[in-house]
């Protein structure tokens, strides 16, 4: 249960999440201080499904550097996905299920482009130029939509944030945004 949205704007990839952890078994929500949205290298990155997930994207996990002459789109593919599904092997989280491994969902911003990792470990591209993951995916989506002529995309996703938030019982603020052009010590609060 979380809310994590994703822009392109101007070359810049912008992530904002929120801090809602829920237990669907429990029914139960606590806001969480860990952050579901970092900066590992020249990524960006935004989980849902597990906070374990998105501890071993964000600590000790160094995507490999991008083969000479290799597109942005086939490195994700391959490199980055081997690397990250290796990653979640050996922290214990990749499972097996009816005969196929499963992760989790997160938006991986790299050169300027927005990545939507799925469950399956599939690469997906967005043509709006912004994506969303976690219960309050659709609900994101459509203000995104409904603010395209808005001129500031730190704006745009607090507001999608702010919208799913509203209409969705799992997901709470306080929101965290990061790009791809800040530095990494760097954090916004949204």
């Amino acid at each position: 249960m979380t809310c994590i949205v994703g822009l392109v704007d101007k070359g810049q990839v912008f992530i904002g999440g929120d801090s809602a952890g829920v237990s669907a078994g429990r029914l139960s929500l606590v806001v969480r201080n860990d952050r579901k949205v970092f900066r590992n290298g020249d990524f960006v990155m935004g989980f849902t499904s597990s906070f374990r997930m998105g501890q071993l994207l964000a600590f000790n996990f160094h995507p490999p550097t991008p083969r000479v002459g290799i597109d942005v789109m086939t490195y994700m593919v391959t490199d980055f996905i081997d690397a990250a599904r290796a990653r979640m092997k050996e922290g214990g989280f990749a499972r097996i299920r009816e005969g196929a491994e499963e992760g989790g969902s997160f938006l991986v911003g790299y050169s300027g482009r927005l990545f939507h990792i799925s469950d399956d470990f599939q690469v997906g591209e967005s043509s709006h130029g912004f994506d969303a993951c976690g219960c309050g995916d659709l609900i994101a989506l459509g203000s995104l939509r409904s603010t395209r002529e808005w001129t500031d995309p730190s704006a745009r996703v607090k507001e999608a944030l702010e919208c799913a938030e509203a209409f969705s019982a799992g997901v709470r603020a306080p929101f965290f945004l990061e790009n791809t052009t800040a530095k990494a010590e760097e954090k916004n609060a949204a």
